[in-house]
């Protein structure tokens, strides 16, 4: 376990994604990856009242684990507000507080541990979106606040305002970040050194690519996702995945938990997010909880890394 920056959260490395939770993983498929999960000594999951949509299903279907199992005290939860469509996208107080008690009541749990504004909305005023979530914090109903998908002008005036006024602050970042997309490091990674930030980056894999499943030639199952990751490909992308095979082979681990560790041993992070539809997929990112890299091959990932184009 590692500590959760400046929080008083204590988190396994890698932080399973519950995007895919009720949606490609339909609920069984989901609770034996939860299980096994928390069998290899996981307790760190990531959802959102928006994912499926609206809907909030993968809070559902993880709320009714963690009840069947009676393993609340075990389990970080992490969730959203103001991602998905329609009346759930935005950041106004009232959203903030319903969409926090609707979650809550999903999850079949008294608090949300780490509670992220999921994206900017510039519509609503910093200052009412910020008392929203410190009221949640004094309440009880959050225990820590995190923010994805802000600029970093954004962010630092939100942070400004939440110090300034003696708010709750937010402690953690979820940003886009993984070996082949870098804008992080000249954009975020400042202002979360600035403000002592824990970093936990979504998209970790590339859309699947960095798990080395989409190669020239490889016959796979089209679909947007696929497209999408095979895009890396044509931006030179194959240079990557070879130091990955290399480097992977070389600590008999996997592409993915080679990638995985890449990002660990980066600046501000503390647990990436992975998910996995399967247990086998599981299976694939695991090992980077445990896996060290040395400086050379560090450096052998970040320089190909830094060449797609």
């Amino acid at each position: 376990m590692a500590p959760l920056g400046r929080t008083d959260l204590d988190v396994f490395p890698i932080c399973l994604g519950g995007n895919v939770f009720g949606w490609t993983a339909d609920e069984p498929q989901s609770r034996a990856v939860l299980d096994a999960y928390a069998g290899a000594g996981g307790n760190f999951i990531d959802t959102a009242n928006s994912y499926l949509l609206e809907h909030g299903r993968s809070e559902t279907v993880i709320g009714r684990w963690i009840a069947d199992r009676g393993n609340r005290e075990q389990i970080v939860v992490a969730t959203k507000v103001g991602g998905g469509r329609g009346p759930v996208r935005n950041l106004r107080a009232e959203t903030i507080k319903r969409e926090a008690l609707d979650s809550l009541e999903r999850l079949q749990t008294d608090r949300i541990d780490l509670y992220y504004a999921h994206f900017d909305d510039e519509e609503t005023p910093l200052e009412e979106s910020l008392l929203a979530f410190d009221a949640l914090v004094q309440a009880g109903t959050v225990r820590h606040l995190g923010a994805s998908n802000y600029t970093p002008e954004r962010l630092t005036a939100a942070l400004d305002f939440q110090r300034n006024h003696g708010l709750a602050e937010f402690t953690v970042l979820q940003p886009h970040y993984n070996l082949v997309e870098r804008d992080f490091e000249r954009t975020l990674l400042p202002v979360a050194e600035a403000w002592d930030l824990a970093v936990l980056p979504y998209y970790a894999l590339a859309k699947g690519f960095l798990t080395g499943k989409y190669r020239a030639g490889s016959e796979v199952v089209e679909s947007q996702r696929a497209e999408g990751a095979r895009a890396y490909l044509d931006q030179g992308g194959a240079a990557v995945l070879e130091a990955l095979d290399e480097i992977a082979a070389a600590h008999n681990t996997t592409v993915a938990a080679a990638a995985l560790a890449w990002l660990l041993a980066r600046p501000r992070v503390v647990a990436p997010i992975a998910s996995a539809r399967t247990i086998e997929q599981l299976e694939q990112i695991l090992p980077a909880a445990t896996l060290t890299l040395t400086p050379a091959e560090i450096d052998r990932l970040s320089a190909a890394g830094s060449l797609l184009r």
